[in-house]
């Protein structure tokens, strides 16, 4: 069968085939890009529970009735333009089944702990030798070897182990201090998007060498590149980094500000724009004070300036610092929330809500890829699948099992179909 036709693809990647085994956010985030690259995304779920994310609400998304359905806003974010098969791994049958899936894909991405996939035949060390053409991306928490490699890790845990908590939040002595985790979950979206480059790098040795291989990505390592800048510092300067609120450890003026109406952003990034900034909004004495001369000065004196700053911005509402300081070069902006950021203008102009039809009537919201690409475009086919929704039409089309015999692994409990959702 024309692979292409199976996913309805238009994207750089139409024709490959991936084999998604992970759950919850950084493997499927992965997988997702590459579906939406135009991959044919099959993702592999438990029968009854599935990706354990299905389940992380709420709030629900709603049927064409205005009716919860038990689908969750997290699993969405991450699922779309897959098919959904259920099949229980644990059961030889079903070792057999996702076997079969693996000798007909390109990818394989999976997020069990190290070991677990090995006890079923479906680790690389196998499957690489079912289908040598096998790019095989395990991702896990803290890589395949070393003292933790066993260990089990959420994006929260590394968001502590990495650093990033230990210079998030109001520094030591003011009001709120205290490490605080990043609103959003940094480290498992980072570590999707690094598999994902690993991936598109690997079919790239492929199509020269036409040999998969293992991919060893991790939580631990992402967040560790993360914080490539901070840990820059230290080990140049040998002085830890800490907590500085809402400023940058590098750069002044460089963060929020207030204005009449509310905080703004502020972001002076080289002495042209400080410069700029200053004649602009009528602090030009601030030029010829030695202590904001420079840079590293600025950064030395930040709470100086901080101040000065502060007591002129106060004075005009945000919209109209942000009119003068754009028309002079400097980043200036409000604080969204968002609500308001899914409507600013620019969003709106770029697409960045997409609405997808879901197979329970009415649609799935989601957010468009930030990858542009000119000549084969990122295409949105597909909502994220009912669990199992697809488990008859791929066991039949891809590996010739015939009704009878998918009737018999349903009743088995070996595969689960999409009628199981009502069941949760």
């Amino acid at each position: 069968m024309d692979r292409s036709a199976v996913a309805g693809s238009s994207g750089p990647l139409t024709g490959l085939r991936v084999l998604d085994l992970s759950r919850a956010l950084a493997g499927p985030w992965c997988a997702q890009n590459l579906a939406d690259l135009g991959a044919d995304v099959i993702k592999v779920e438990r029968p009854r529970t599935g990706d354990e994310s299905r389940h992380w609400g709420p709030p629900w998304l709603a049927d064409g009735e205005g009716e919860p359905t038990r689908e969750s806003a997290y699993y969405l974010s991450t699922n779309r333009n897959k098919r959904s098969v259920a099949i229980d791994i644990s059961k030889p049958e079903g070792q057999d089944l996702v076997g079969r899936l693996a000798e007909r894909a390109d990818i394989l991405v999976e997020n069990y702990k190290v070991g677990d996939l090995e006890r079923y035949g479906l680790d690389w060390a196998h499957l690489g030798q079912r289908n040598p053409r096998l790019i095989y991306c395990s991702v896990t928490g803290f890589g395949r070897d070393g003292p933790f490699a066993d260990r089990p890790g959420y994006d929260y845990l590394f968001q502590g182990l990495g650093g990033i908590m230990s210079v998030t939040g109001e520094r030591d002595g003011v009001p709120g201090a205290g490490p605080q985790r990043v609103g959003i979950p940094v480290v498992d979206l980072m570590t999707g998007m690094y598999a994902t480059v690993a991936v598109l790098a690997a079919l790239q040795h492929r199509n020269t060498s036409s040999l998969g291989q293992h991919l060893d990505i991790c939580l631990f390592d992402s967040v560790m590149a993360l914080g490539s800048g901070l840990l820059s510092n230290y080990m140049v300067g040998g002085q830890v980094p800490a907590r500085v609120g809402n400023a940058a450890p590098n750069i002044s003026p460089y963060g929020v500000f207030p204005s009449a109406d509310g905080q703004m952003i502020l972001a002076c990034a080289n002495q042209s724009q400080f410069e700029a900034m200053c004649h602009a909004i009528g602090v030009t004495h601030l030029l010829e004070d030695a202590r904001f001369s420079s840079n590293a000065l600025r950064v030395q004196h930040r709470d100086e300036l901080q101040e000065a700053l502060s007591a002129v911005l106060r004075l005009k509402p945000q919209a109209e610092w942000e009119q003068c300081l754009t028309a002079v070069g400097v980043p200036s902006g409000p604080i969204c929330s968002y609500a308001e950021a899914l409507n600013h203008p620019q969003a709106l102009h770029r697409g960045s809500r997409v609405d997808l039809p879901h197979s329970l009537g009415g649609v799935a919201p989601g957010i468009a890829s930030a990858i542009r690409l000119s000549a084969t475009p990122v295409d949105y086919r597909n909502a994220p699948p009912l669990l199992g929704q697809d488990t008859r039409d791929v066991l039949a089309n891809e590996l010739g099992v015939e009704s009878a015999q998918i009737d018999r692994l349903e009743q088995a409990g070996v595969i689960g179909c999409a009628r199981e959702v009502s069941e949760r």
